[in-house]
């Protein structure tokens, strides 16, 4: 199934580009990264967004800050290889999948440690120089790992997420969860692309979610691309669309998950699930597993990110929009606890309340089939 022409991250020939999503949906400019410095400011600045795209920016960013670096034995380059991690770990404190990425690209670097016996990667017979030119294809075959396994955890999340969904509903959604947020297809709106393909003409509500606009810049845009019946709406429209009984379900991402089943995601998402409970309206959150936290109890321990107040008031405007100087208050996400949320759907399949019991459940299983 072909959605979109359109790749957030890509990694060929030597080249990490990267689709500039803050320049949406005015310009469709890719940008190459060079540096270590590019790829922090393309995820801090959020040109790179959405959960499993920064995790895929994070392994071909970080496979492309060190594959050149200087070092003259292994224990060398791994501290070398450390610092870059940590800094680049420093860009987004709240999106989990980006130290996920991380600590994966790290987990490649260290099969290839000398000191370990009896492994083909790593024999002490070989010289630095092999060595390395081996380090440095296992960290790219990692990074394209993370990005081939984030696409095909979407589209199964879509099918899970279909299954739950009717043709002709009201969708609402709430940020932007989609192919430009993800290596392809997206995590809440794969089952509205796969949906389209099969003829359900759903009709999408899309909250503008404010102050950065990824409702109206982005889903409004993506979802457009392909003829999804959309609207865009300010967030505080959604509780007289679903009031007015066109919303049948409302779908969104999830930036972090803890243990417990509360979710972080884009500031206003906890509103859009306190308001479909009182209105009985089924509220999904689709998160890849590579978003769940298990080390986090509840969602009280999420650190929440806060971003520049001149965000609200000055970012898309030609003038100032309050006074200069005026306090601010400028969080990125906020939590939903985990008792508005109707399911979570993720690319292992479908959970259900008590989540403490379904995640914890979902991780045994997934423990026992890599014994």
């Amino acid at each position: 199934m072909e959605i979109l022409n359109i790749s957030p991250v890509t990694f060929t020939d030597g080249r990490m580009l990267i689709l500039d999503q803050t320049l949406l949906p005015g310009e469709t400019v890719y940008q190459e990264l060079f540096t270590k410095e590019d790829v922090w400011d393309a995820i801090y600045k959020l040109k790179v967004r959405g959960a499993p795209a920064i995790g895929v920016a994070a392994g071909y960013g970080l496979y492309l800050s060190v594959k050149d670096i200087a070092a003259d034995s292994y224990e060398d380059y791994y501290k070398k290889f450390m610092d870059v991690k940590n800094y680049l770990a420093s860009s987004r404190p709240t999106a989990v999948n980006l130290f996920w990425a991380l600590d994966r690209m790290e987990s490649a670097l260290q099969k290839f440690d000398p000191k370990l016996k009896k492994t083909e990667e790593a024999s002490e017979c070989k010289s630095w120089e092999q060595l390395f030119a081996e380090i440095r294809e296992g960290l790219f075959l990692e990074a394209e790992k993370i990005r081939l396994e984030d696409e095909a955890s979407c589209r199964t999340m879509g099918e899970y997420g279909l299954s739950l969904l009717k043709p002709g509903m009201g969708i609402l959604t709430h940020c932007n969860a989609g192919t430009i947020a993800t290596a392809k297809y997206g995590t809440c709106l794969a089952p509205l692309y796969i949906g389209q393909e099969r003829g359900y003409d759903f009709k999408v509500f899309a909250d503008e979610t404010r102050p950065l606009l990824q409702g109206a810049r982005l889903t409004a845009w993506e979802l457009s691309q392909v003829g999804i019946d959309t609207t865009l709406i300010c967030d505080n429209m959604a509780s007289i669309v679903m009031k007015n009984g066109w919303v049948d379900a409302i779908v969104v991402g999830c930036d972090r998950m803890a243990a417990n089943g509360d979710g972080a995601n884009k500031i206003g998402t906890s509103g859009v699930a306190i308001l479909a409970k009182e209105y009985g309206i089924p509220f999904y959150m689709f998160v890849p597993t590579s978003t769940i936290d298990i080390n986090t109890k509840t969602g009280k321990d999420i650190h929440i990110e806060l971003r520049e107040g001149e965000e609200i008031y000055k970012m898309w405007y030609a003038k100032s929009m309050a006074p200069e100087g005026i306090k601010t208050y400028n969080p990125a996400f906020d939590v939903t606890d985990a008792k508005y949320i109707t399911a979570v759907i993720t690319e292992k399949g479908i959970l259900y309340p008590p989540y403490e019991e379904s995640i914890a459940k979902l991780f045994e299983n997934e423990t026992r089939k890599a014994e």
